[in-house]
């Protein structure tokens, strides 16, 4: 869709509504479809052991650490394929395909000898439960088989919405978590003459649904394009240097920025575990309960950002500006009312999780400061997909850097610890970390936004 130039501001972001909530629909279903994977793994676990648990959520975070970093460097084709797109050049397309499967493959191997030989040592220099780390190695270990299928999966994810095609990355999701469940059932307890593995059968089971994402994925771009051939067969497939190292070079920011913000958690956890059982519980919750409305954001940002992208590839900038707006509406809107329930009924959430009376009170208070960070963390993380679409990825980084680790951890330390708040003191300066991020990234948008439409390209 083309902006119709000299229409008004609000007239052209309500004509970007309707596209952007089209592609970013099944971009939530597939982001909560991803959450819900790991929910499947540790609910379906708990039966074994409750050391189970622990290794498969000790695990499962080791390995997140080197996966969301080739993620990250793999957003990097958001803004190629989108813009290519934008341009109808589709043979760049199909060519920035082909240099993120071999980016894809070139980053398997070494993060892979990272989780294999980096990570188990780690873990058992760490002082764990010899019980769950007895478990949580093998786990590991099994898990990075999955990390190509994933990888290539993310390409093809991005190949796909980069095309606004959408659709089958939502099903893609969905299905794998059927997939998944099937296999849990399987491989954990035995059934059907299956082998019994217990955590082990667990970690096989997420293999086994990461290459069948990345298959199915694969199917719906060959299928896509023996319906409507443009010239994805003829297009390139050797490995670019020039190609490869300019989508490195726009991916690592974005990776950064991925790992700065999980990791500023991250951090925060360990802090709270230094305070009482209670309080990680409760942070614990509030986590869960916070990351599931982050998800829906997210899935708004990657739609922003090809939306931006195509605006951009089709040299029009007012229209860029226009689903970069749109998507930030979207993403605040949903985080208002997000907040709002968090105050409404913030024990019902917690109750869920727990029944313990000390856990539901500091959880009630958690979830009540998250309620004020709902709607600054949606329009940072679509903010920063918007921005992706322009090809600025650098911006995002550096305000996570200071906002998260130069303002809220810091803030957070002193008025949980010397302040003595405890886990709410430091929820309290994560909140504010995240409130400056989001406010600074939507100014910066909105600059970003004046400068290109200030002068309107020739036709």
């Amino acid at each position: 869709m083309e902006t119709v130039p000299g229409r008004g501001r609000w007239a052209r972001i309500r004509d970007e509504a309707g596209p952007t909530f089209r592609l970013a629909l099944p971009s939530v279903l597939a982001e909560l479809g991803w959450m819900a994977m790991g929910t499947v793994d540790t609910f379906m676990v708990g039966r074994v052991s409750a050391g189970a648990i622990g290794a498969v959520g000790l695990g499962s975070v080791v390995f997140l650490l080197p996966a969301i970093f080739a993620i990250g460097v793999l957003l990097g084709l958001d803004t190629l394929v989108s813009q290519a797109f934008g341009a109808r050049r589709f043979e760049e397309c199909h060519r920035w395909l082909w240099q993120g499967v071999w980016l894809s493959l070139f980053l398997s191997l070494p993060l892979a000898g990272v989780v294999w030989f980096g990570m188990g040592p780690l873990l058992a220099a760490g002082g764990l439960n010899p019980e769950v780390l007895a478990m949580a190695r093998p786990y590991l270990e099994i898990l990075a088989w999955s990390l190509p299928p994933l990888l290539l999966y993310t390409t093809f994810r991005r190949y796909l919405q980069g095309l606004g095609r959408g659709t089958p990355v939502a099903i893609a999701l969905v299905t794998a978590n059927l997939v998944n469940l099937a296999g849990n059932w399987l491989l954990i307890h035995g059934h059907l003459g299956f082998p019994a593995l217990g955590v082990n059968g667990s970690a096989w089971a997420t293999v086994v649904a990461r290459v069948y994402m990345a298959a199915f994925l694969l199917a719906a771009i060959l299928w896509g394009e023996r319906r409507r051939p443009s010239g994805l067969r003829a297009a390139a497939r050797r490995p670019e240097r020039e190609r490869l190292a300019q989508l490195f070079r726009l991916g690592l920011p974005a990776a950064l920025q991925l790992v700065l913000e999980i990791g500023v958690f991250a951090a925060a956890t360990a802090l709270v575990g230094r305070i009482t059982p209670a309080a990680l519980a409760a942070h614990q919750i509030a986590l869960t309960a916070v990351s599931i409305t982050f998800m829906v954001p997210l899935g708004i940002a990657s739609a922003g950002a090809v939306r931006v992208g195509q605006a951009v590839g089709r040299h029009d900038p007012e229209g860029a500006g226009a689903a970069g707006w749109a998507a930030l509406l979207y993403g605040g809107a949903f985080m208002f009312v997000a907040g709002i329930v968090f105050v409404v009924v913030p024990r019902p959430i917690v109750t869920a999780f727990t029944s313990d009376g000390g856990v539901t009170a500091v959880g009630v208070r958690l979830l009540l400061v998250g309620a004020a960070f709902q709607i600054f963390d949606g329009l940072q993380v679509v903010a920063t997909g918007v921005m992706r679409g322009l090809g600025d990825t650098r911006t995002p980084m550096m305000c996570n850097l200071v906002g998260h680790w130069l303002l809220g951890l810091p803030l957070g330390w002193a008025l949980c610890f010397p302040g003595g708040m405890g886990v709410v003191g430091l929820w309290i300066g994560l909140s504010a970390g995240l409130i400056a991020v989001g406010a600074v990234l939507v100014f910066l948008w909105a600059r970003h936004v004046t400068r290109i439409t200030r002068v309107r390209p020739s036709p």
